[in-house]
């Protein structure tokens, strides 16, 4: 990649500790805006789709309108903050969250939710951005990435966790408006936050060429397809739609031809052959392996508790003790943050994931949260504890080759992070739907009315259920119909086991391929190494 001019950084001037507290604070404030208005959607679909008068599947176009720009819109924003300024680049961001804010009391039914959605998603693109750079503004060099890298990322990653400690209570109180307010005094609050505390700009410079929004939009096309796909095959199933796999088509296509055009500039947009180096294609397939295996508690134990009858006010506790874990994995990383110890926190991380899956892994039907919350708070700790390292180590390679780089790899952070989450949430639920059905053939086998266990069962349901249903042909229906239901249930549940199974095994297996890598290393550090010299010629006889 040819190096383009880049403004020289700032000179660091220490703030007094008030003022540095605020910016903390705001880092904090923007961090949560755009991480609760994700959650508020992906947790409350069943009740906005009865809200809109729409069905879920329906309503789940949401999250894809909502994960899209989140996507694609970090490719232009660095860019943008580049050659039009840090401070400008946050005074219009905020002001434009604001207003799609406002946009959001406009919802009258599915098409206009879904616009309203992807126009949030657009809008929250670079909340992540600011709360990030307002958590490393008061922080001396030394302190950026040790503490402000961790600080950030944990409050961007427990947004939406604390959503759903927080939405029952709004929900129960005026429905999908009170989210809508909710989210308009936090961004009431961000826009004064971001007026009152600027950030530093470095000189403005022109980056932007036009084969840059070329790419953009083809990488755009690309990526939007692939999370309409994730979030919807499963849905929709993967081989009986025809739209889906046009859809999937045209998405490898729009990316094929970026690739094509960016290996062919001088200065593209993303450096392709970078990224496919040995040491990124590493960093890469971890984030991705580590996205993938931590949609675990996303799409594994909230989903379960659905099936089981759990309602939304009963996962309060656990949510907040993930949330809690999350902020307290991050926190932990601070006395230890040092580039060469995170190969051993993505070790501690992959055990504390393999245990947890593992102990999810042994649900029954009388499973309640209760019983989960240590599992899902050793998972939320590994989560804190891969990502920031992972981060620090992509940051330093591309600063090490030059600030141009740094775009480049903050596209792959992001993307694994998209991407990977909606296609970890896909793949997860379509291993799910498939072990299900699988288990359930399996218990209707055994439940054949034949069966004398069957039958006692069935006789005394319907005797339970007389002094309802004086009807005795009824009651049976009725008893037989409960029992279908329990054997649903509980195939759900078995599919559920495999999927944590499945997750404790490949986090097991990545595990021991980081030990191999570690022990790789050692060897590589501490062989004896043999020089010319050391190698003299055998006498001749």
């Amino acid at each position: 990649m040819s190096q383009s001019p880049q403004p020289a950084a700032p000179a660091f001037e220490p703030m007094p500790l008030p003022r540095a507290l605020a910016y903390i604070a705001a880092s904090v404030v923007i961090g949560l805006t755009q991480g609760i208005a994700q959650g508020f959607v992906s947790t409350n679909i069943p009740q906005i789709a009865g809200d809109l008068g729409a069905t879920t599947t329906q309503a789940s176009w949401l999250m894809a309108a909502f994960l899209i720009p989140r996507a694609t819109m970090p490719l232009l924003l660095i860019k943008l903050r580049t050659q039009y300024g840090l401070r400008r680049f946050a005074e219009i961001a905020i002001v434009i969250y604001l207003a799609v804010a406002l946009l959001s009391f406009s919802i009258f039914d599915l098409r206009s939710a879904i616009t309203a959605q992807f126009f949030a998603g657009m809008a929250s693109a670079p909340l992540s951005t600011l709360a990030f750079l307002y958590m490393l503004e008061p922080l001396p060099p030394a302190w950026k990435l040790r503490l402000g890298l961790p600080l950030s990322l944990s409050v961007i990653a427990v947004g939406p966790n604390l959503a759903r400690v927080i939405s029952p209570a709004l929900m129960g109180d005026a429905g999908w408006n009170a989210l809508h307010l909710m989210g308009l005094g936090l961004a009431a609050f961000s826009l004064a936050l971001v007026y009152l505390l600027p950030l530093k700009s470095p000189p403005r410079i022109k980056v932007i060429a036009p084969l840059d929004l070329v790419s953009w939009v083809l990488i755009s096309i690309g990526f939007g397809g692939l999370i309409i796909g994730c979030v919807m095959g499963p849905i929709h199933w993967w081989t009986e739609t025809v739209w889906l796999g046009w859809l999937l088509a045209l998405s490898i296509a729009a990316l094929t031809v970026a690739v094509a055009i960016e290996l062919n500039r001088a200065s593209p947009l993303v450096d392709i052959r970078w990224l496919l180096s040995p040491s990124m294609l590493h960093l890469t397939v971890t984030l991705l392996l580590f996205r993938l295996i931590l949609s675990e508690q996303s799409a594994g134990a909230p989903r379960m508790f659905q099936v089981l009858g759990i309602t939304q006010d009963q996962l309060v506790e656990i949510f907040a003790v993930i949330s809690v874990a999350g902020i307290l994995g991050g926190l932990s990383l601070i006395p230890f943050m040092k580039p060469h110890r995170v190969p051993h926190f993505h070790l501690v991380a992959l055990l504390l994931i393999a245990a947890g899956a593992y102990m999810d892994s042994q649900s029954t039907m009388d499973t309640r949260p209760e019983q989960m919350m240590l599992s899902q708070a050793m998972i939320a700790f590994a989560g804190s504890l891969f990502m920031a390292p992972a981060m620090m180590r992509g940051l330093l390679a591309a600063m090490a080759r030059g600030p141009n780089y740094i775009l480049s790899f903050v596209i792959v952070f992001l993307s694994t992070q998209s991407i990977g989450g909606a296609a970890g949430s896909g793949l997860f639920t379509t291993f799910i739907n498939q072990r299900q059905a699988q288990h359930l053939q399996m218990l209707r086998e055994d439940l054949m009315t034949t069966d004398p266990q069957t039958a006692q069962a069935i006789a005394f349901r319907a005797a339970a259920l007389l002094q309802q249903l004086p009807d005795a042909a009824l009651g049976r229906a009725q008893a037989v119909a409960g029992i279908a239901q329990d054997a649903a249930n509980q195939a759900y549940v078995m599919a559920f086991n495999d999927a944590y199974f499945l997750t404790f095994l490949v986090a097991a297996f990545a595990l021991c391929a980081l030990l191999l890598h570690i022990l790789r290393d050692w060897l590589a550090a501490h062989w004896p190494k043999s020089s010319p010299q050391d190698i003299s010629p055998e006498p001749l006889k």
